[in-house]
């Protein structure tokens, strides 16, 4: 595969609070070529960012792509990873160089692009799911 097209969210309700991640994969045409949603614990938004983005470019190396397009709408990670911003938090910054080390993996052909929330509607649902999930179990037990 030449060009993987990922769209990333993760969120936290009550920031810090039950979080979860969506990742979308899309094919030069378009089409879906992978959908994920999990629940990742108690973080804050900014984490479940973090995750997003480090869990789309582990498995994106599974599809062996010769460039990756990431798609976030944290325009704060964006520029963080796209090293424009810098880091503080020591706990982000920890995650920052995960990811770091998972964009080298991938050969270091990795774009990071901030759009619009409008634009990242399914990776934001998936996010909602997998909170929704876990709350409904929690709920249960």
């Amino acid at each position: 595969m030449e060009l993987l097209t990922i769209f990333a969210d993760g969120g936290a309700r009550n920031n810090p609070g039950p979080s979860g991640i969506g990742v979308v994969f899309y094919d030069r045409d378009g089409k879906v070529k992978y959908k994920y949603k999990g629940y990742i614990g108690i973080k804050t938004n900014n984490q479940a960012e973090y995750a997003a983005v480090i869990y789309a470019l582990e498995k994106a190396k599974e599809f062996k792509p010769e460039k990756v397009i990431v798609n976030l709408d944290s325009k704060l990670l964006v520029e963080q990873i796209s090293g424009r911003f810098k880091t503080k938090n020591e706990i982000l910054k920890n995650l920052f160089w995960q990811a770091r080390d998972k964009i080298m993996e991938l050969g270091g052909n990795v774009e990071f692009c901030h759009i619009p929330r409008a634009k990242n509607k399914l990776a934001d649902k998936l996010v909602n799911l997998a909170i929704d999930e876990e709350l409904q179990k929690t709920k249960k037990s």
